[in-house]
C-alpha cells in the first residue's frame, strides 16, 4: 500500500467513526495524517502510530476560521505541506428526524455553520498551500440524501446539497493551480453513532436497504476504495465530480 507516500493528509472529525475509518485507511496507504475535531483526536492517532503510521492529532473547530487556519500552519510546519484535504467534520448522527417546519433557526445555522462553512474554511485555509506546490486533492464529503431529498431532515439535506454545489464552484476556479476538488456521497452508513441514535433503526433501516442494488446495510469500510481513489493520483483527471457510495440506492 503506497498510493500516498510521501503525502500529507488533512481529516476533519476523526475523533470516531467514518472519519476515523478514513483516516486510519489514508494512513495506511502511506499518508502523513493530521487529524482534527473539537476535541484532539488522540485514539485515532495513537491506533495510526501502533501500526507504524505518522499522525497528528489537533483540536480545532472546523467554523472557527483562525482555528482551521492555525491547524493548517501546524500542519506545514510539521510537514512541510498538504497535499490531500478531507472534509468530513459535520452534524448528522445525532439530529433528530422532525418535519421541516419544526427546524428552529439556529438549528439550521448550527448545521449548515458545521457542514457548509467548515468545509469551506478548510478548502480556503489549505488554498495556498496546495496552490504553491502546484497540486493538491481536496474531498468534500456529502450525503446521498441530496440526491433523494430525503425527509425529515431539510436542514442536513439543504447542507449536502450546498457541500457538492461548492465544490463544483471551487473546482472551477482551482483546476489550473493543479487543485482537484471532488464529493464522496455516501448512504446511510452503520457508523457506531448511526448506530446509537434510534431513529436509525428499524423500517427507516430496511426501506433504505431495500432501496438498493446491493441489499446489505452499509459500514465505514465501504467507502474507503473510493475515498483513497479521490485522494490519490488515479484521479488526476477527474475534478468538480460527485461519487455516490450508496449500493445503488442513487444511480448518478
Amino acid at each position: 500500500m503506497s498510493r500516498l507516500n510521501g503525502k500529507v493528509a488533512i481529516i476533519t472529525g476523526a475523533a470516531q467513526g467514518i472519519g476515523a475509518t478514513y483516516a486510519q485507511a489514508l494512513a495506511a496507504e502511506g499518508a502523513t495524517v493530521v487529524l482534527c475535531d473539537l476535541n484532539a483526536p488522540d485514539e485515532t492517532a495513537a491506533a495510526i502510530r501502533n501500526k507504524g503510521g505518522t499522525a497528528l492529532a489537533i483540536a480545532c473547530d472546523v467554523t472557527d476560521g483562525a482555528a482551521v487556519q492555525a491547524m493548517v500552519e501546524e500542519a506545514v510546519e510539521q510537514f512541510s505541506g498538504v497535499h490531500v484535504l478531507i472534509n468530513n467534520a459535520a452534524l448528522f448522527a445525532t439530529l433528530e428526524l422532525k418535519p421541516f417546519e419544526q427546524t428552529s433557526s439556529a438549528e439550521w445555522d448550527r448545521i449548515m455553520a458545521v457542514n457548509v462553512r467548515g468545509s469551506f474554511e478548510c478548502a480556503k485555509a489549505v488554498m495556498p498551500v496546495m496552490r504553491r506546490q502546484g497540486y493538491g486533492k481536496i474531498v468534500n464529503i456529502a450525503s446521498a440524501t441530496a440526491f433523494k431529498g430525503a425527509p425529515m431532515m431539510a436542514a442536513y439535506v439543504a447542507s449536502k446539497g450546498a457541500v457538492i454545489a461548492l465544490t463544483r464552484s471551487i473546482a472551477r476556479e482551482v483546476g489550473d493551480a493543479g487543485i482537484r476538488c471532488n464529493c464522496l456521497a455516501p448512504g446511510l452508513t452503520m457508523s457506531a453513532n448511526v448506530q446509537a441514535n434510534a431513529a436509525w433503526a428499524g423500517d427507516i433501516v430496511r426501506n433504505n436497504i431495500a432501496s438498493r442494488c446491493i441489499k446489505r446495510e452499509a459500514v465505514p469500510q465501504d467507502l474507503i476504495g473510493a475515498l483513497l481513489f479521490l485522494s490519490c493520483t488515479d484521479s488526476d483527471f477527474m475534478s468538480g465530480q460527485t461519487l455516490v457510495v450508496d449500493g445503488g440506492s442513487v444511480t448518478h
